[in-house]
């Protein structure tokens, strides 16, 4: 990686509620998934329903991959990045963003994504460098566990697209859910209690 670099940041207050992502206390981003068979699919909505990219879980690969297109499409015409776990097992989640005009065969990624989602917090950098373009961390609060409303801090670059890293965190969030079913049914079947998510 190169050297560290770091440029002014905003903060932005998210507060999660089922699939509705509030900012500031507004309604800003909603998320609609279907799930069947071996296909996952998410739609990002905007306050006003309007399709801002479509998720789709490319299945029968060595990687978990997702690959996003715009609006509610899934041609290849409106396709805007791939998003893969950067090796088969992982300890924490490490994630490898290639925007579609990445010609480098996947050999060099746009965007770094590494996540601890036991504690729900991620970093999002630029490249393969310590360029820090985004970070999340949750914040526990009695209400929010009384209510059941997840709160997180984002922090982004101020000419970041908001929906870009909320589909970012979307799709984290759908491959450790994958993951945490796949850990729960293996201790089911040896008899092991555990308990998931938070």
């Amino acid at each position: 990686m190169a050297e560290s670099s770091y440029a002014t940041m905003a903060n932005y207050p998210i507060s999660v509620i089922g699939s509705q992502y509030y900012m500031n206390g507004n309604f800003v981003f909603k998320v609609k998934g279907t799930s069947f068979g071996w296909h996952d699919k998410r739609v990002i909505l905007d306050a006003a329903d309007n399709p801002l990219i479509t998720l789709k879980q490319k299945m029968l690969t060595e990687h978990s991959r997702w690959n996003a297109f715009k609006g509610e499409s899934t041609d290849n015409k409106d396709f805007l990045f791939t998003i893969k776990t950067t090796s088969i097992f992982q300890l924490k989640t490490e994630l490898a963003v290639f925007l579609a005009n990445n010609n480098s065969k996947e050999k060099n990624c746009d965007y770094l994504i590494k996540g601890n989602w036991s504690d729900r917090s991620c970093v999002i950098y630029a490249g393969d460098s310590f360029v820090i373009v985004a970070q999340m961390h949750k914040k526990i609060t009695a209400k929010s566990l009384l209510i059941g409303k997840d709160n997180f801090l984002v922090t982004m670059y101020p000419n970041i697209d908001q929906s870009f890293i909320v589909s970012l965190i979307v799709i984290l969030d759908a491959i450790n859910a994958v993951n945490d079913a796949a850990v729960i049914g293996a201790a089911a079947g040896s008899g092991v209690a555990i308990g998931a998510g938070f």
